[in-house]
């Protein structure tokens, strides 16, 4: 068989890398922000070239032929040397393009703003950052749909089912009780059950992290929650409220410090409420070397536990 009639151009190696680091040609097709069909186009116009087929397709997506491993391999080299370059060149020009990264609202409100700051400081030259801010579901939906280069949500079972992403650890949190100086459970050391599930409190709305963790922990105790004070949309919006209603209001551990004067933290006797963060993304070759550069140091940056005492 007589070679190729002309090389593959870095856009057709980028494409097919994609569709090998995330095993579908839909969820690459998002990542490119090009439609299914076009990419679909795009493979069979690669394996024409190439004259042998890559990938083998089924219901489960896509995998390597013996053939697409060994492109793949040597893709990603040159596709590591070309973004070299092109690092090389917007340094040479100042200008970098911003990364997108999407974030719980806890992890937005109360923990990026200090490592953000220190990235900026560490670096050589700017780097843009766009952040989204939504509850931890729609997190993975903006990372695995390409609106977002990686993301920080909460680890459930309903958000884990959005998408099939890598997950990196991120930091620790759990939920407490934020109680107004003002209300009868500030004044002792632990809410009992019995009060914790009869007191009409302020909650987030359903699709909340938070409120999950309380509902799926007590449920595993035969246990539910009575109907809600008020349903609200923000951790401010929460502390608002309770504050305005003398009523208790579950948050965040990281929601509550020293700027809260009128909320003292409190746990449920003998429930714990424990959830962790992790950082998502699709495959990490997928991602823009500003994104890597900054998922990295976030990562160092919370490296420990948030503090629960």
């Amino acid at each position: 068989m007589s070679g190729p009639v002309r090389s593959l151009d870095l856009a057709e190696l980028r494409a097919f890398c994609a569709a090998v680091d995330l095993g579908s040609l839909g969820r690459a097709s998002r990542l490119l922000r090009v439609s299914q069909p076009a990419l679909s186009k795009r493979m069979r116009t690669i394996e024409a070239v190439v004259g042998t087929r890559l990938v083998e397709r089924s219901p489960r997506g896509i995998s390597p032929t013996p053939a697409g491993t060994k492109l793949y391999v040597e893709a990603r080299k040159l596709l590591a040397q070309a973004e070299a370059v092109d690092d090389l060149v917007r340094g040479l020009s100042g200008e970098e393009a911003p990364v997108r990264l999407a974030a719980s609202h806890t992890i937005a409100e109360f923990v990026l703003p200090g490592p953000l700051v220190d990235f900026e400081r560490q670096r050589d030259r700017h780097l843009s950052v766009e952040l989204m801010v939504a509850n931890s579901v729609v997190v993975r939906e903006l990372v695995r749909d390409g609106r977002a280069d990686f993301g920080i949500a909460a680890v459930d079972r309903v958000a884990q089912g959005v998408a099939p992403l890598t997950e990196t650890p991120f930091c620790e949190d759990e939920v407490i009780v934020a109680v107004p100086t003002e209300h009868a459970w500030a004044r002792s050391d632990a809410v009992e059950v019995d009060e914790f599930i009869a007191t009409p409190m302020v909650v987030r709305d359903p699709s909340a992290n938070t409120r999950r963790v309380v509902e799926e922990a007590l449920a595993e105790r035969g246990l539910w929650l009575t109907p809600p004070l008020a349903e609200v949309g923000s951790t401010s919006a929460a502390k608002a409220t309770a504050l305005s209603e003398v009523a208790p209001v579950l948050l965040s551990r990281m929601a509550v410090g020293p700027a809260d004067p009128g909320l003292v933290v409190r746990r449920v006797r003998d429930i714990p409420f424990p959830r962790r963060f992790v950082m998502v993304a699709g495959a990490e070759e997928t991602l823009p070397a500003g994104a890597r550069a900054l998922a990295a140091a976030l990562a160092a940056g919370v490296s420990a536990p948030i503090t629960t005492g």
